[in-house]
């Protein structure tokens, strides 16, 4: 009876509500995004949030709820934003549930270009965190009211005046912090009112032409391509006549639904100025609905709606997320490629920042070239083809993009070069950009190296000063500064990103007992001297195993893949030399030992030029092997090199 009661008056609240949004004013309009370091309580907050709303029932909640991915609920992590309209004292109230990792910081930057205000959640019993730092950054850059929450007061261990004192450090006021539990509920009910006291309503004009921001976008199997925005400027109604345009990619499209998320997606015939919604296209290519682009009216001739014109003047977007990191992605069986290039394409529709193309190697078959923004983004997305697509890859080892600036004169075309691989060309000299060994030209034909450096902020208890620069320095690390903030130590380092890929995060929570945190953004690129290291197996160049590497590191890293090598290898009836080389000279070697049978067991005694005679021809037949033998080495053996790790 109590469940049935509960149902009838949150069936009730919800026809309340929604009955007065046609009549909502802007006023009464408050976009705000939640943002915090990682596992500082956004989910838990976001669940709350939705509870005391009534948007959703209490029978229908569970943990995470915003988090729908699967990965996302084990792993504990948001990965991907979350939009919500929620309904409080007859206010309309878009949240928006933002990632903490920092690989996924792209999709921070997403949410707060489309709000007014945001909830700082920081966890009372950590305190500010790198990561807090970073997106307090992001939402004062876009001149965000922010509305900072001492979270998890309920924990034995919270040091509540502490973090108090980190918060006025960063220029907040006691009068302005909030202190909450979102696993209890506890003072939440003075969010949703600092919300509507503190946060402004949308600053649109409603008599202006259609202007609406893509935030975010995913692929639904039967509504095509639909695309998360927020209606800055104007209005949109829906009706089978209208055409809306795409500005940045400059084409035309009639919707098939607008709706808003509830949190499910929930079909409405109108978008009003300051809202936040979706546009279900019906589009199959992911490509003409860019996130960063302008939505406006389209071209509807004479049709009822040519009153309504579209706007000249795109909204300011944001840049597209950039891949950082590279690996390669082979299907484990041969007859998988096409599947694997399917469950690719559909992956990159919900996910703009993964990249790929396909590349083939004469070791590994058919594969596929892919960029990612961090390796935490690599491991999610190999995940994702496991589980939704039923396929395992193999993943090669990480590696960067580099910038090569060619000779002046230097033919690109002939190196193999197309314009997809120019950056810059200025006075007859190219400047091209490669992901991968194979591509670096003869260094006879190079300039100079670049690689991408990134600022790196690390956040980290004081005690630990001494390990962590001890580290950077390792890691060829530019000391910038050091800030003390109470008991935490703030560094600022520049660090090349080769050098962070593969277990930089790892070492750093080991040396800090797992208290440090990290936040990192590109700073620039800065001249390198890179070398492309060749593997070659009895003396044949194979082309999977080629490298590049700093040429100070370029030894350690060659010892290291031809030991391994060289104990993958099966024996022959021959010696086999695994060498590392740059260009003509060899900088590493080890050999696997070939069978020898012993040919003068039979021989008892008798003078000793009886056995010399033996192994002589013996000797003579391996060489002679050697000469015309083949290696053929076993899939394993690429495994052992190229996998991370």
């Amino acid at each position: 009876m109590n469940s049935l009661l509960e149902w009838a008056t949150f069936s009730i609240r919800r026809r309340i509500f929604h009955g007065t949004i046609s009549g909502m004013s802007q006023d009464h309009i408050r976009n705000f995004a939640i943002i915090a370091h990682i596992d500082h309580g956004k989910s838990t907050l976001a669940d709350r949030l939705l509870e005391m709303t009534a948007t959703v029932a209490k029978r229908d909640m569970h943990a995470q709820l915003l988090d729908s991915n699967p990965i996302e609920q084990e792993r504990g992590i948001t990965i991907k934003l979350a939009p919500v309209r929620m309904h409080w004292n007859g206010y309309i109230l878009n949240l928006i549930d933002t990632p903490g990792h920092v690989d996924f910081g792209y999709e921070v930057s997403r949410s707060l270009a489309a709000c007014e205000g945001a909830l700082l959640v920081v966890d009372a019993t950590q305190g500010v965190q790198a990561q807090t730092l970073a997106n307090l950054h992001q939402a004062r850059i876009h001149n965000l009211t922010i509305i900072p929450l001492l979270n998890k007061i309920d924990m034995p261990h919270a040091r509540v005046e502490e973090t108090r004192a980190e918060l006025r450090a960063l220029g907040f006021t006691d009068d302005e912090m909030i202190e909450i539990s979102a696993k209890t509920g506890a003072n939440v009910d003075k969010v949703l009112e600092a919300v509507l006291s503190r946060i402004p309503s949308p600053k649109g004009n409603p008599a202006d032409p259609l202007r609406a921001l893509i935030f975010s976008s995913h692929y639904d199997t039967h509504k095509g391509v639909v695309v998360f925005v927020r209606i800055v400027d104007g209005s949109i109604q829906f009706d089978p006549l209208l055409r809306v345009h795409f500005m940045n990619t400059n084409s035309d499209n009639a919707p098939i639904e607008l709706g808003v998320f509830s949190p499910a997606m929930q079909e409405i015939k109108e978008l009003k100025c300051g809202e936040v919604g979706y546009i279900a296209t019906g589009l199959k290519d992911v490509k003409l609905a860019k996130v960063g682009d302008t939505v406006t009216y389209g071209d509807m001739g004479g049709t009822k709606f040519e009153s309504l014109k579209g706007s000249g003047d795109p909204l300011p977007g944001y840049k597209e997320p950039k891949p950082m990191v590279f690996l390669g992605l082979f299907p484990m069986a041969a007859d998988e490629y096409q599947d694997s290039r399917e469950a690719m394409e559909k992956l990159q529709l919900s996910d703009s920042a993964f990249t790929f193309r396909p590349i083939s190697s004469l070791a590994l078959g058919n594969g596929f070239h892919c960029g990612f923004l961090g390796l935490l983004h690599a491991e999610v997305v190999q995940e994702r083809i496991l589980r939704e697509f039923d396929l395992t890859m193999l993943a090669t080892s990480p590696s960067v993009e580099y910038r090569v600036t060619l000779k002046t004169g230097v033919d690109y075309h002939k190196l193999g070069f197309t314009l997809n691989h120019i950056v810059s060309e200025a006075n007859d000299q190219v400047t091209v950009s490669i992901q991968s060994a194979t591509e670096l030209p003869d260094p006879t034909y190079i300039e100079k190296v670049e690689e991408p450096m990134m600022q790196v902020a690390i956040y980290s208890p004081k005690r630990f000063v001494g390990t962590i620069m001890q580290l950077a320095v390792e890691k060829r690390g530019e000391y910038v500064d050091l800030v003390y903030v109470g008991d935490q130590a703030q560094f600022t380092y520049l660090i090349p990103l080769s050098e962070m890929i593969v277990d930089f995060f790892d070492r750093l929570k080991s040396v800090t007992e797992g208290y440090a945190s990290l936040d990192y953004e590109f700073f620039e690129w800065a001249a390198a001297k890179v070398a492309k290291v060749d593997i070659l197996v009895n003396k044949e160049k194979v082309d999977a195993f080629s490298f590049l590497v700093l040429e100070a590191a370029a030894v350690f890293r060659s010892r290291d893949i031809v030991e391994r090598l060289a104990g993958v290898i099966p024996k022959q009836q021959f010696e086999i030399p695994i060498q590392a080389a740059i260009g003509g000279s060899v900088i590493a070697r080890a050999d696997v030992k070939g069978f020898r049978k012993d040919v003068i067991q039979k021989l008892y005694g008798g003078d000793r030029t009886r056995k010399d005679k033996l192994l002589k021809k013996q000797k003579k037949g391996k060489a002679k092997m050697k000469m015309i033998g083949q290696v053929e080495i076993p899939q394993s053996a690429f495994f052992a090199v190229l996998k991370r790790g």
